[in-house]
């Protein structure tokens, strides 16, 4: 079954879920969720904290992602984002970890969370409620929440953003009110030029989704917010699109997954290059050179370029365009994007 993308009510239809909706909400997520962690209170004091851990899994930890790329270089501190229930040892009394945990209950994030309260650590907790909400509140640990209800990978603009406004409130990050109202601006032009209403042949997310087709999705972007970004068109195209997907960045790639790209390989694939304006040139100029080695295997290959002008901004354009795309390769197939019966399969077999 293919479903023609331009009938908009058999699009809707497909998409029980309401996934096509929860990503054009996108842009006001990012807004509410910036006021929401802005008017936060009893956060602790941050004057000497030496480094951040951010700590969540899959959307969860995405927040943290958007932390470390856009801010690395506006940051006095390190920032590292935490995938493990163990704790890097580095942390302790001088870190700040930052807990994100959508539902409240990953077990992953949980094991992190009681090590940073073993050890002293200032911490900030990210949930919509859940077991990690109720620890928190008994060891006296901020809670600043979020509403429930959705998706994780589909909350990104309430944990993203909650996040960043609780750290300008605690002082750790500079005002951001004006780089906010772009990125949701962007994020809104995107929700535009991309919802179901809009024909195939203006709607960028669409035109990508049938290019992809049946072939297996690779995602490359420059280290920082073009990294950022492909490694959630990955998981988007997982969740989302229910196929497998890769991604890697620039210029890492050029060491090594370059030299795998040989026919006839590249025919099951479709790259797809994040850019944006202010790529280091010595790496940009790579892009169309790398794109042409994938070409000649046989592969399929776009570039996809962000809009804006802070880096927030260019990051959010194009995680917003991703989260599009993905839905629609899985609403092409006949799919619903939005139910993960997998990884709720697994969770029920790990606690069995």
């Amino acid at each position: 079954m293919t479903l023609d993308l331009d009938d908009a009510l058999a699009v809707r239809d497909q998409d029980p879920g309401g996934m096509l909706a929860a990503i054009g909400d996108l842009g006001s997520h990012c807004r509410d969720g910036y006021a929401n962690g802005a008017s936060a209170s009893g956060l602790p004091d941050l004057a000497d904290v030496r480094g951040v851990v951010f700590c969540g899994m899959g959307g969860s930890a995405v927040a943290g992602d958007v932390l470390r790329s856009v801010f690395r270089d506006r940051l006095g501190v390190p920032v590292e984002v935490n995938r493990s229930p163990e704790l890097p040892e580095h942390a302790g009394p001088h870190s700040l970890v930052v807990v994100s945990s959508y539902s409240g209950n990953t077990s992953e994030t949980l094991g992190a969370f009681r090590e940073a309260t073993k050890r002293g650590c200032r911490a900030i907790v990210v949930t919509s409620g859940g077991t990690i909400a109720d620890e928190a509140d008994g060891a006296g640990v901020p809670v600043v929440r979020v509403p429930d209800g959705f998706q994780p990978r589909a909350a990104l603009g309430w944990l993203a953003f909650t996040a960043l406004g609780a750290l300008e409130a605690a002082g750790l990050l500079p005002p951001l009110a004006d780089d906010v109202a772009e990125a949701a601006g962007e994020i809104e032009a995107r929700a535009a030029a991309c919802g179901p209403d809009t024909p195939a042949g203006d709607n960028p997310a669409k035109l990508l989704a049938t290019e992809i087709g049946e072939r297996v999705p690779v995602v490359w972007g420059a280290e920082g917010i073009g990294a950022a970004a492909a490694a959630r068109w990955k998981t988007q195209f997982n969740e989302n699109g229910k196929v497998p997907a890769w991604w890697s960045s620039m210029s890492e790639l050029d060491h090594n997954e370059v030299v795998g790209w040989t026919e006839p390989f590249g025919s099951a694939h479709t790259v797809i290059a994040l850019r944006h304006e202010a790529e280091d040139p010595e790496i940009a100029v790579r892009f169309p050179l790398s794109l042409q080695i994938a070409a000649d295997s046989g592969a399929d290959t776009h570039e996809v370029w962000a809009t804006g002008r802070s880096a927030l901004a260019r990051l959010l354009s194009l995680i917003s365009l991703g989260d599009f795309t993905s839905a629609y390769v899985a609403i092409r197939k006949g799919v619903d994007p939005t139910p993960v019966d997998v990884i709720q399969r697994l969770k029920a077999a790990l606690v069995s």
